[in-house]
């Protein structure tokens, strides 16, 4: 009887729910009448819901709730839960920060909480139902959350969806966005597609979707509105090779290194360009099957070169004609490649040498890589010893380089910074990266037997920030043995960015 009379209640609660402030016509079947207002916004924005208890977004998408379903913090009972916000057209908590949840009921002016599991001791005042089991997968996906409407969600005898007054914009979410924000969304009745990773451009189908309205971004992973907004902006600059407008993620990349001299500087300049192109494209054969993203070929091309002498200008290095490395750069790109200008600047700094090749950086598949073991102090000289950079230099360089993609609407630029000594960048941890203008890439240049290479995989990633993505060099000399395609895709984690010297 107990059991009966709790599904009876709980129909009765759910019935007569009326949501707030929300809600597009997508399908749902909310009968809407055309001219239906939208959600109030200026620009696109970013909710943060850093306690992941979907508060945050309850505040901005719901005025008022007469019911609200507050989950327990395990796979099943947010399963359950995301389940009943969405039949109920309801906002959904999570049960942990007691103040927070009890203050957003509050403000909801909730008469009624449907708890889902073990959610705590909640305020007096709305009525507390406790939600009888049902048959829902024990854990949900945020793609399976933000598939679910009002006719997929399981709901209960009774059970009837409010219909809210004003239409949602669309929304991103990723695997990192509470279940409570992504059924909330749906319960407001947007649409929310999931992405691979919290930038509009990781997508052409993303990218497409933002070039015309406003967006909800949810999660702290997208970061603040201003950098979501200039993320959009950049978004209208053209597509990389490969599709999708960030250069990771979405593809990988096998590289060749050198100088157009010749051998001695890597294995890009053994042959001419085209010969170079083909000889790379055998490798990616190998490594796509390997991989489900596009594996793109690309060249790292040494642009400027630190010498033993000090040349005219006494700086220990010899600065390349930019139209020396053009049959290189057209070769690759014009085969759906990349291609990284490689600085090594002796005496002189990374952002002189960088402005030499202003022309070449300008067109949109040349990225820019800076090497600090060739990085010279006042007094030293290539060789002596393993140079380093700070993080002054390589700031200065990005915040350059990003004004560049800006000012002259290119889609995002990669900028690789070699490393295989923690002294080469003794304050990386205050290098800029919050430029969605820029892809960074930490290049891990280790050699040796795989011991060797591994230690220092290991030793530079300690205390990586999550903007950085890896790359590996595989070096055909030095290594003992040289690492195979299997072998070198099993490391972990996947390096991003592969060059073979």
């Amino acid at each position: 009887m107990r059991r009966r009379t709790a599904l009876l209640a709980l129909a009765t609660t759910l019935a007569m729910v009326t949501g707030c402030s929300t809600s597009a016509d997508t399908g749902d079947g909310d009968d809407r009448k055309p001219g239906t207002p939208a959600l109030e916004m200026t620009s696109s924005e970013v909710i943060a819901d850093a306690a992941g208890n979907g508060v945050d977004t309850s505040a901005r998408l719901f005025e008022e709730a007469e019911t609200v379903v507050v989950a327990a913090d395990t796979p099943e009972d947010q399963a359950r839960g995301a389940h009943l916000a969405i039949a109920g057209g309801v906002p959904m908590l999570t049960a942990g920060d007691q103040a927070a949840v009890d203050a957003e009921i509050d403000r909801l002016g909730a008469s009624r909480v449907i708890t889902v599991g073990g959610v705590g001791t909640l305020a007096e005042g709305p009525e507390l139902v406790a939600a009888p089991p049902a048959a829902v997968p024990a854990s949900l996906s945020a793609g399976v959350v933000a598939s679910l409407d009002r006719d997929t969600a399981e709901g209960m005898d009774g059970l009837t969806h409010t219909k809210h007054p004003l239409a949602m914009p669309a929304m991103l979410a990723t695997d990192a966005t509470s279940l409570a924000s992504i059924a909330t969304a749906r319960a407001a009745g947007a649409e929310v597609h999931v992405l691979a990773h919290p930038d509009p451009r990781v997508t052409s189908e993303s990218m497409a979707l933002v070039s015309d309205q406003d967006v909800l971004a949810l999660g702290e992973q997208f970061g603040s509105g201003d950098r979501l907004e200039r993320a959009i902006e950049l978004a209208a600059n053209g597509e990389l090779p490969g599709g999708g407008g960030l250069l990771f993620p979405g593809r990988r990349m096998v590289a060749f290194y050198g100088h157009p001299w010749g051998g001695d500087l890597g294995v890009m300049g053994e042959q001419p360009p085209a010969e170079a192109v083909a000889r790379v494209q055998e490798h990616i054969t190998s490594y796509q099957a390997l991989e489900e993203q596009p594996v793109i070929p690309a060249f790292e091309i040494i642009v400027t070169v630190a010498s033993a002498f000090p040349g005219e200008d006494g700086k220990y290095t010899n600065v390349g004609d930019p139209a020396e490395f053009t049959g290189y750069i057209d070769a690759i790109t014009e085969a759906g490649g990349y291609a990284f200008l490689d600085l090594q600047p002796g005496q002189a700094s990374f952002i002189e040498q960088a402005r030499v090749y202003e022309e070449l950086l300008k067109r949109p598949n040349v990225g820019l890589a800076l090497d600090p073991e060739w990085n010279l102090q006042p007094g030293e000289r290539p060789l002596q010893r393993v140079g380093h950079a700070e993080a002054a230099e390589i700031n200065e360089v990005a915040d350059w380089l990003a004004a560049l993609v800006r000012d002259n609407n290119l889609p995002q630029k990669g900028l690789i910074v070699h490393q295989f000594q923690m002294q080469m960048l003794r304050d990386r941890e205050t290098i800029n990266t919050d430029h969605p203008e820029l892809a960074f890439i930490l290049h891990a240049d280790g050699h040796g037997v795989p011991e060797e290479k591994f230690a220092t995989w290991d030793t530079v990633r300690q205390g990586l920030d999550d903007n950085w993505f890896m790359a590996w060099k595989n070096f055909i000399d030095e290594d003992k043995p040289t690492f195979t395609p299997q072998q070198t895709y099993d490391i972990e984690p996947r390096p991003w960015f592969v060059s073979y010297q």
